[in-house]
């Protein structure tokens, strides 16, 4: 392997990290599945297998079609706020529930509305279009050839990195989520994360 395609695949590596090591919607939600130790490989699969399908188009030059259709970016942003909001709402809810916090041993809820809130979460998101297809898509095509895509791998790369650590790593964290407390603050916060993004998308310019 050339000097120059290591070196593309390094940058995309770093680049992927840069931009998806944030709090979000994506990420909230694989952090509480690996807490719960509920259907974490079905999640961090399905995060994962979009990101490589995102960087796929951003790379291959479809960001630039997806760019010139401004219609259908406006109607991914508001539809992503309400998922969004909605989902920030069942948070709070959860957060302020007098119900028993702390996860029961085994899975509370269905493995088909798991990786459908997996999926809604990342292909509702227009922040993933912006970051994953359009920036990733432009800093890759500042490389000629073959580079482009070894830049993408390394982007790759970082995303199933992250979101296997994050999904099964979170249970390191267990001992600290045994009390109820611990979880209330947990979705306090991701109520609050979800609701600054689907305001953020609402007034977006």
């Amino acid at each position: 392997m050339e000097l120059s395609a290591v070196l593309a695949a390094a940058s995309g590596l770093g680049f992927g990290f840069a931009l998806i090591v944030a709090i979000g919607a994506q990420n909230a939600f694989v952090l509480r599945q690996g807490l719960r130790g509920e259907h974490v490989f079905a999640v961090v699969a399905v995060c994962a297998i979009s990101d490589i399908v995102l960087i796929l188009v951003g790379i291959s030059g479809l960001g630039a079609a997806l760019a010139a259709a401004p219609a259908l970016i406006t109607a991914i942003r508001y539809a992503g706020a309400a998922f969004l909001f909605c989902y920030g709402l069942l948070a709070a809810r959860r957060a302020l529930s007098s119900a028993t916090l702390v996860a029961e041993p085994g899975s509370t809820v269905a493995l088909g509305a798991t990786v459908a809130t997996a999926l809604a979460l990342t292909w509702l998101n227009p922040h993933v279009y912006l970051d994953t297809v359009l920036l990733l898509g432009s800093f890759a095509n500042t490389y000629a050839g073959a580079d482009r895509w070894f830049l993408g791998l390394g982007a790759m790369a970082s995303s199933v990195l992250w979101f296997t650590g994050l999904g099964f790593g979170a249970r390191r964290l267990g001992p600290l989520f045994a009390r109820p407390m611990a979880w209330r603050i947990l979705d306090i916060l991701i109520a609050v994360t979800m609701v600054a993004l689907a305001f953020g998308l609402v007034f977006a310019q």
